[in-house]
């Protein structure tokens, strides 16, 4: 921000200015059993012509790096209405600035697990803060040897016995969550973590 200076030429910088930022995209339920198939290189161009900078993806399940210019709440809307347009599919997109990507990592709350199974242990992230209740709505969902935290505004899900057949479905998750989630295992998370440090030391 500009300083007054008395008897100075008025400065002509301005008072706000747009900062880019680098982002992580998350596709919900695309490619998944022959449905909602959308390649990665189309999905690539699109973000492209919302004005997005640098866009990487990774693997087929809907993972972007990229940078722009606006809010997480544009950005979700933007490729939302983009999608919809171009492939007609109703896709949730799940947007997070890359600066809270590495506290994911730190917070995980089942650090054993993610090491023998990293398939099983799942970070989930809704478009809204989860409800207060959240877990404990939740919890008669899970069997027995399944196990459920929130920790920030994640939740992570350990499937012990394995995400198929669990009664902690999509759907149960975004009715008690409160708004649409989706879910990273945890190899994909790091994956996605080693794509941000190489972006930030290009």
């Amino acid at each position: 921000m500009c300083l007054p200076n008395v008897g100075a030429v008025p400065c002509a910088c301005p008072l706000v200015e747009n900062m880019t930022q680098t982002f992580i995209a998350l596709l919900r339920g695309i490619n998944v059993s022959g449905r909602n198939k959308i390649l990665m290189a189309d999905l690539r161009a699109l973000c492209a012509d919302l004005g997005w900078q640098n866009v990487q993806s990774y693997i087929q399940s809907g993972n972007l790096l990229f940078a722009a210019e606006a809010t997480v709440a544009t950005l979700e809307s933007e490729l939302e209405q983009a999608i919809e347009h171009s492939f007609g599919l109703s896709i949730p997109v799940i947007v997070r600035e890359t600066a809270v990507w590495s506290t994911y990592l730190n917070d995980n709350p089942y650090p054993q697990a993610s090491q023998t199974e990293p398939n099983r242990v799942m970070l989930a992230l809704s478009k809204l803060p989860p409800k207060e209740d959240a877990v404990t709505g939740l919890q008669p969902y899970a069997a027995d040897n399944e196990r459920i935290r929130q920790v920030g505004d994640a939740l992570w899900i350990h499937y012990s016995s394995g995400s198929g057949r669990s009664k902690l479905s999509p759907t149960v998750l975004d009715r008690l969550v409160g708004s649409p989630v989706t879910t990273r295992n945890w190899r994909t998370v790091r994956k996605l973590n080693e794509l941000v440090q190489n972006h930030i030391g290009e």
